[in-house]
């Protein structure tokens, strides 16, 4: 029997987790050639490198003074709760991972949160001392504090803290005296975090993730909690609504390093990887062929945010995406649902079209980009946050927002945020910068996050975590602006567009293909403008065409994913396709779109 470890790493976005594995695996394999400082392993996915955060929790092994240590990476932002819940399944224990000037923040408090409530053991870890104007001593106060308004038992408050730099690849127990490695937090973890309890009888696994092989199908990945499974051996799967499946198991794999390597038995408290089972979903368990025992299944917090999927009918629609079509999208999702746990999905009011249920608009839109590199084209709707009634009363989902910014824009920013129904809870000096914290409805943060970065030039610091439930705030105001609408499809005109400056700022540049009903900017008034910026000069004998002076435009305005999908209004989609992301209405034509106005406002 080996000593076995399993340790959860959590952190803020940002805060150096995936650093810090990296430099377990390099020290427990002593193999200093292979040390790429900057090139992260576990961020493997191009949408995590590119955003810093991690979406899918991964899992690494390490082999330390005999001991296996089994790492589990986890998501830090709560819209990925639905991975949060099965990562703290696995694990005995965590490691809290702050940095050493921001402390602790508001998703690392969720993921926190999760894990003192189930009884996880946390050992911290105060990371970046090297960083100008870090404070490690009040940090370590505040997670202090932090843990026991979470309501943590006495063992858990008396927990160990090591300083160090993941980046520079030390640790120590105090950050005034730098070591030469991280020895310091290796052994902190074999003396603080709990070996897994061993437990003898039948075997009982609950699969708590899954990954895909293309040459085995999906492979269910979780924690023996009991007994030993077998290669080959005969097997029950327990599912939901007490279904019972007679199975077997072909292959065991257990996780060695960054791969896998195949075994012949996994024993109790160990991670592994089983091939050969079908049909499983997450939160299913493996149990014994003859007496089959069910574990509770995974509970995930409900979606609070929805939207519209649909396939993409613009004039432009399939010249650069493999996959248009109504059955390549509904496959797509029936293949997310089955690992995204957090994820829900219905047919949409048209035949093409489906309402995608998630945890908010970061969550949504990682999806959609995702699905976008995979060579999809799709439409997306405005989001919609979802209401309960609870007690016959009308309830919103309340998020508690922090903002860190300089001193200058505080004024501003509350402003902004208390125009969309936020409440000021907190707000206090940390050096040259100030911390604000708000209670703000779900409905009020989408599109804030750009309009504070813009009002602050760039240094807004935004985060937020869902609060729960509390009775609707009443109406926001919503984007005032209305939008430029093209009445021609062609080719946009510098010339044109020159003339048109003064109604209002461009999406795009002279010279890209537009069509006809696609929002090309935003106009100064609040009502739609319908324009046309194909227009080119009309040249006689009296008028050369190099005679007037040259055009100078203003840089079009690029929005992000998540920027769009919080910009657009109710009659308007977001067209992604691999290569283009353009605004639009919903109705094209303009004259159909002034008939369908007035029958409403009939």
């Amino acid at each position: 029997m080996q000593e076995i470890r399993n340790i959860a790493i959590i952190a803020h976005v940002d805060h150096g987790k995936t650093t810090i594995v990296d430099r377990m695996i390099y020290q427990a394999r002593q193999a200093r050639e292979q040390e790429k400082l900057g090139e992260l392993i576990l961020d493997n996915n191009d949408l995590e490198r590119e955003r810093g955060i991690t979406i899918l929790a991964k899992n690494v092994s390490v082999i330390y003074k005999g001991v296996k240590i089994n790492v589990i990476d986890t998501p830090g932002h709560s819209d990925f709760g639905g991975e949060v819940e099965r990562v703290l399944n696995m694990a005995d224990g965590v490691i809290l991972l702050v940095d050493a000037f921001e402390g602790c923040m508001p998703q690392t408090r969720f993921v926190l949160q999760k894990a003192i409530e189930m009884g996880k053991k946390p050992v911290l870890v105060i990371n970046k001392v090297d960083k100008q104007n870090c404070r490690p001593d009040e940090v370590q106060e505040e997670v202090f504090d932090l843990m026991f308004s979470l309501g943590a038992t006495e063992d858990q408050l008396d927990f160990r803290t090591i300083y160090g730099s993941a980046k520079q690849g030390w640790m120590s127990y105090d950050w005034k005296q730098p070591t030469e490695d991280i020895t310091a937090l290796l052994d902190t973890i074999l003396e603080e975090i709990p070996a897994p309890e061993v437990v003898e009888g039948t075997p009982q696994m609950l699969i708590s993730s899954l990954e895909y092989s293309p040459y085995v199908g999906r492979i269910a990945v979780g924690r023996v909690t009991r007994g030993t499974l077998q290669a080959g051996m005969n097997i029950t799967l327990c599912k939901r609504y007490d279904i019972m499946q007679k199975q077997k198991i072909k292959e065991l794999m257990i996780f060695d390093g960054l791969g896998k390597s195949k075994v012949d038995s996994v024993q109790c408290g160990d991670i592994c990887a089983v091939v050969g089972l079908e049909g499983f979903e997450i939160g299913d368990t493996v149990a014994d062929f003859e007496n089959p025992e069910a574990l509770p299944p995974i509970e995930v917090d409900e979606p609070t945010m929805s939207m519209l999927f649909c396939i993409n009918n613009s004039p432009f629609f399939g010249k650069e995406g493999k996959f248009v079509t109504s059955r390549h999208l509904k496959e797509r999702l029936e293949k997310e649902l089955e690992k995204n746990l957090a994820l829900r999905v219905k047919p949409g009011p048209n035949a093409d079209s489906f309402v995608v249920y998630g945890r908010g608009v970061l969550h949504l839109s990682v999806l959609i980009e995702t699905m976008r590199r995979e060579g999809f084209e799709l439409q997306v709707g405005q989001p919609k946050v979802l209401d309960k009634m609870i007690g016959g009363q009308r309830c919103e989902p309340i998020e508690n927002l922090t903002i860190d910014l300089p001193e200058e824009f505080v004024g501003r920013a509350i402003e902004m945020v208390t125009r969309r129904k936020g409440a000021l809870i907190q707000m206090e000096g940390r050096g040259d910068r100030t911390h604000l914290e708000f209670d703000v409805p779900s409905r009020g943060l989408m599109g804030l996050r750009s309009n504070l970065l813009t009002a602050t030039q760039g240094e807004a610091v935004v985060a937020h975590r869902l609060k729960g439930y509390e009775p609707y705030k009443g109406d926001i105001e919503r984007r005032t602006n209305g939008s430029l609408v093209s009445l021609e499809t062609g080719v946009s005109v510098a010339y044109s567009m020159d003339k048109l400056q003064d109604r209002g700022r461009f999406f795009i540049e002279p010279g890209v293909d537009i069509y006809e009903g696609q929002v090309v900017g935003e106009h100064t008034r609040e009502r739609d403008l319908n324009i046309n910026i194909c227009k080119t000069k009309k040249l006689t004998n009296m008028r050369a065409s190099g005679s007037d002076d040259k055009v100078m435009l203003p840089p079009p305005i690029v929005f992000s994913l998540e920027e769009a999908l919080e910009y657009i209004q109710e009659d308007e989609l977001v067209e992604v396709t691999p290569k283009s992301m353009r605004l639009r209405k919903i109705i094209l034509n303009e004259i159909e779109r002034k008939r369908k106005s007035s029958d409403i406002n009939c």
